[in-house]
């Protein structure tokens, strides 16, 4: 007979040999403190510091934002009660694909229960519609849309990272009068780099291809309104799809995709990731419309942010820390190995209470294990000199190779 507990084990255990076995930290953040929380470990709980939220504003935390979901609350109810087609279309759901829309500069928009459930169905659906459909996607893509483009069961061509010479090549080759799709991110999340949308576009309208641009790390935090990297470079009326997440810059949950109605509604009557699941709570489209309303008004999240990534990785820099470079708010502190990466993140937390997750293969390539760090407006310069101290020392600890000769305070 099958020994299925010796599989599952088996598979844990070669996890384990390549240093990947993941292990979650359990946190409660706090929202008067933040970025500080609470680490439930062992009988003793402990205070720390988040640097790797992805809750790049602190908008989760955001009196607007938590009043709007606790009013939706009381005021009507907790779940959404269905799927949108059988009772689950509420008001609040209603009115946020309509911000959302009017956010992006589209006619329509559609929410989804995830970003990753947003680009695993939207490209997956767009794609069938367009028969003979050829899919043209970066090499770095995030899983979510590896998963749509396989979902769709077209054809598809990877285009290396950002490489726009090796994109114009596969265009070319293609038949002129055949549907084509193009899909790529605007900041990609590891490495920190932007996706050129500009010379992208004009590929696009050169062959004749749609472009479907993932902004899920760029939304509430770069453009005038907070729409995106491409309201910033002031391209976003190009690209045809554009896609987000409101769990990131916005601080709330769910994802959606902004297009024109008929790319929009050929999707929501087709896509099972969104026809068969269950309606984006009430009180958590209330709390993203907040959200989006406070941030496409307002400039000083973002001007503090800025601020507060520049400081780090500055300080970073002079300490000797290797961070990856890049434009964007991503700070990727570079280790190179898998075992090395889970001791430092473990070091930083037991020792130093700072929380950052280590990041791995399949999230990356073999060969550029990182600690991802995620500065907040609210990692004040007190914080950022806790942190560069503490990684000062867990590299000096653990052998890591620093960018230059190691300060005296390390040695």
């Amino acid at each position: 007979m099958f020994d299925y507990r010796k599989a599952f084990e088996a598979v844990t255990t070669g996890l384990k040999a390549e240093n990947r076995y993941r292990v979650f930290t359990e946190i409660a953040r706090d929202r008067a403190r933040f970025p500080r929380a609470t680490w439930h470990a062992g009988a003793e709980p402990r205070e720390v510091t988040v640097w790797c939220s992805n809750d790049y504003l602190g908008m989760g935390r955001h009196p607007d934002v938590v009043a709007a979901m606790v009013n939706e609350a009381e005021s009507g109810s907790v779940g959404a009660g269905g799927t949108r087609n059988i009772s689950g279309n509420s008001h609040a759901v209603v009115g946020l694909e309509h911000d959302l829309a009017r956010l992006h500069g589209k006619q329509a928009a559609l929410v989804f229960s995830s970003g990753y459930v947003a680009n695993q169905t939207a490209i997956a659906t767009l794609a069938q519609c367009l028969p003979g459909c050829l899919i043209l996607s970066d090499s770095d893509n995030h899983n979510s849309m590896i998963d749509g483009v396989r979902r769709a069961g077209c054809e598809k061509a990877v285009f290396r990272h950002n490489d726009v010479a090796h994109l114009e090549n596969l265009l070319r080759a293609a038949d002129p009068d055949r549907p084509k799709l193009i899909v790529f991110e605007s900041v990609y999340s590891m490495d920190g780099d932007v996706g050129p949308i500009e010379a992208i576009c004009d590929l696009a309208e050169r062959y004749g291809a749609l472009t479907y641009l993932d902004e899920v790390h760029a939304v509430g935090l770069y453009g005038a309104h907070g729409a995106g990297y491409a309201e910033e470079i002031g391209a976003m009326a190009r690209v045809d799809v554009i896609q987000g997440t409101l769990g990131k810059g916005f601080g709330c949950f769910g994802g959606y995709i902004t297009a024109r109605h008929e790319m929009v509604d050929a999707v929501r009557c087709n896509a099972h990731g969104f026809i068969f699941t269950t309606a984006l709570p009430p009180p958590l489209a209330a709390a993203a419309r907040a959200s989006i309303h406070h941030l496409s008004g307002s400039q000083a999240e973002r001007q503090q942010h800025r601020a507060r990534v520049a400081a780090v990785k500055r300080a970073l820099g002079e300490a000797g820390i290797p961070v990856l470079d890049n434009p964007t708010h991503i700070v990727p502190v570079m280790i190179g190995d898998p075992a090395l990466a889970k001791a430092a993140s473990d070091r930083l937390l037991e020792r130093h209470a700072i929380y950052v997750q280590p990041i791995n293969y399949p999230t990356v390539p073999r060969g550029t294990e990182r600690l991802r760090i995620t500065p907040t407006p609210f990692h004040d310069e007190a914080l950022t000199e806790e942190l560069v101290s503490a990684l000062v020392e867990t590299f000096g600890a653990l052998g890591l190779q620093f960018r230059n000769a190691p300060p005296l305070a390390a040695e």
